[in-house]
């Protein structure tokens, strides 16, 4: 417990240190149709129809990244990158990724209002490595906006009952140092009967951020607390006769101060987090907080430094946090060898500037991981790379290749389970590696981007929920090697009316479980083959646009999926602004368009259609 009570210490240190430099934010807000763009690079709605807008609402149907959710997304959601599992992909706030250090489940859950963040940034290869922690595979990087002022205010009503507001107010003021102080404060609460039987919400989400900032520098802390009560048949069991609850309430705060330099930039960053978190694969039997119940509470807290610095010809890139994080209390994670553990990771990437004349300009990368842990063996792992930039036209392109090898360690519901309970644990589970080959191509111009890429990656020791065919509802943490071979494309167009993203992917995937007595996957055979989205803004008139979201996905077959393997999914909105009345607004919203039944948790039922009208008032 000791090492955790400094978190409040060096989160105010952070915060009041001197503040001389830091990062121009973007200081839009997402909520008017104007203030849209920067979000909607790669999907059209950045709202949903079922509760209020978190950081994962924008995710849904991103190209680059995969969204297996319980119910609604904002519910509960895992996130995947290139074929790897939920665990293997981080999320980023500032200079530090916010783990979850229990399970991957929770942590795309971020208790954030999406206003105060930046758009999503999706790290790979070399870049996830030095970016992220823990997260072998990608890493979801969000910045921290600056203030403005001005104030927010929304509320709607749908269907199922659903009911939610929000309302955000802002002060800025300049002070005699020629810095900008300020503070925000923002209130979300929704509540529902959800889209089918026992799939009833509570949510609320409390936020307030101070900020101070100049033209080079920025620094902010950021006080959060979220507390989500979910519904959902066969969430985790995949049993959809078992009406499943979750009830957590997390507490996040944050401080970090990035600063710009002549010859680069540096930010650093901490936070700490507290999860309590009671799961309840019945909700009709009374507990007794015994093992069964299922009462878990966790805290950690971290350190990041992120920065790049020119000496000379070389550009040094470089990355390192350190974490600590306690199982502080739990019913049923009992069976482990350790309920506490400091990691840390540390990445350096040098790289150098090749002028080729006409040619263009060479990049090399080089560099490596460092990664450490107090319970488990430790990793130094390679990281190289090639750019080559081209200019032409009224833009460039880059042809890319690059290696990276990357580590993680899995969490404590794998590895303090009951390993013959209902979701078997393994405390002999060790360190996850992952090594990566990619080769791309991209092009920026002046209203269009795309990017094409292949690449192959070997997945060692990746921890898996893995069953018999013969016994599918006998799961067990396993180690498994999977590897993993596939293709992307993304491409953005823009007209003076209207905004297109398309993207596809293609992954395939041979796995070796290493034992005749385990021949199936949960989690990472749980993938789309084929997945295809198209994200259109249209604006037909002065004060009306239509969004449209679209998404076509072939999912690896499954024996426990009820009904199709291959689905189309859509979320549709028509968005208003008042032409007389400045900041009044009204949008409707409709999820899942088709009324699809596709399961993307096999056994688990999907969620139907929903569909919400809001009207809000901005200042």
């Amino acid at each position: 417990m000791q090492k955790l009570l400094c978190p409040g210490v060096v989160l105010i240190g952070l915060f009041a240190a001197p503040m001389s430099l830091a990062a121009e934010r973007n200081a839009e807000e997402d909520d008017a149709i104007s203030e849209i763009t920067v979000n909607a690079e790669r999907v059209a709605n950045t709202r949903p129809a079922g509760t209020y807008a978190s950081p994962v609402t924008s995710l849904r149907f991103d190209p680059l990244t995969e969204i297996q959710s319980r119910g609604i997304a904002e519910g509960q959601s895992d996130v995947t990158v290139r074929g790897g599992v939920f665990e293997n992909t981080g999320f980023k706030l500032g200079a530090v990724t916010v783990m979850d250090p229990q399970t991957g489940h929770y942590v795309a859950g971020l208790p954030v209002d999406p206003a105060f963040l930046s758009a999503p940034a999706i790290y790979k290869g070399i870049d996830n490595a030095v970016e992220g922690f823990n997260s072998a595979v990608a890493t979801i990087a969000y910045g921290i906006r600056r203030l403005d002022d001005g104030g927010f205010v929304s509320l709607g009503a749908g269907s199922d009952d659903l009911n939610f507001q929000s309302l955000r107010f802002t002060r800025t003021t300049l002070i005699s140092s020629g810095h900008d102080v300020g503070a925000s404060f923002s209130f979300a609460r929704s509540e529902g009967d959800g889209s089918v039987p026992n799939g009833d919400h509570e949510f609320s989400r409390y936020n307030l951020q101070l900020q101070r900032s100049d033209t080079e520098s920025q620094s902010d802390l950021l006080v959060s607390y979220q507390d989500k009560f979910y519904g959902w048949p066969g969430a985790y069991t995949g049993f959809a006769t078992l009406a499943e609850i979750d009830d957590t309430q997390t507490t996040l705060l944050i401080a970090n101060h990035r600063s710009n330099l002549n010859d680069g930039w540096w930010e650093v960053g901490a936070f700490y987090r507290r999860l309590v978190d009671d799961y309840d694969f019945n909700r009709s039997t009374t507990e007794s907080s015994a093992p069964g119940s299922f009462e878990h509470e966790t805290r950690n807290f971290a350190v990041g430094l992120q920065g790049q610095n020119q000496t000379g010809r070389v550009s040094w890139r470089y990355g390192a946090q350190v974490t600590s994080d306690e199982l502080v209390r739990s019913t049923d994670l009992t069976n482990g060898n350790f309920n506490d553990r400091t990691y840390a990771t540390l990445t350096v990437v040098p790289s150098i500037d090749v002028d080729l004349k006409n040619s263009g300009t060479l990049t090399l990368r080089a560099g490596a991981t460092v990664d450490y842990s107090n319970r488990d063996s430790n990793a130094v792992l390679p990281l190289f790379g090639l750019v080559l930039g081209k200019p032409s036209g009224d833009g460039q392109t880059n042809f890319a290749f690059e290696y990276a090898a990357t580590s993680q360690l899995p969490g404590y519901t794998a590895l303090n389970s009951n390993p013959t309970g209902l979701f078997g644990g393994n405390p002999e589970l060790g360190r996850e590696r992952a090594k990566q080959l990619a080769l791309s191509v991209s092009r920026s111009a002046n209203a269009w981007q795309g990017r094409v890429a292949v690449f192959s990656r070997r997945d060692d020791n990746l921890v898996d929920w893995t069953y018999s065919t013969g016994a599918p509802f006998a799961r067990q943490a396993n180690a498994v090697d999977i590897d993993v071979v596939g293709f992307e494309a993304f491409l953005t167009r823009q007209w003076a009316n209207v905004h297109i993203a398309a993207g596809y992917t293609y992954l395939d995937k041979d796995e070796d479980y290493g034992s005749a007595l385990v021949d199936a996957s949960f989690y990472a055979l749980n993938f789309a083959r084929h997945r295809a989205t198209l994200a259109v803004r249209y604006r037909f008139a002065e004060n009306f646009e239509l969004r449209l979201d679209n998404e076509y996905r072939r999912q690896q077959n499954n024996p426990l999926r009820v009904g199709d393997d291959s689905t189309y999914l859509a979320s549709l909105s028509m968005l208003w602004e008042s032409t007389r009345v400045e900041g009044l607004a009204a949008s409707l919203v409709a999820d899942n368009l088709t009324d699809s039944e596709y399961q993307p948790f096999p056994g688990t039922p999907a969620a139907g259609r929903q569909v919400s009208l809001s009207a809000s008032y901005a200042w």
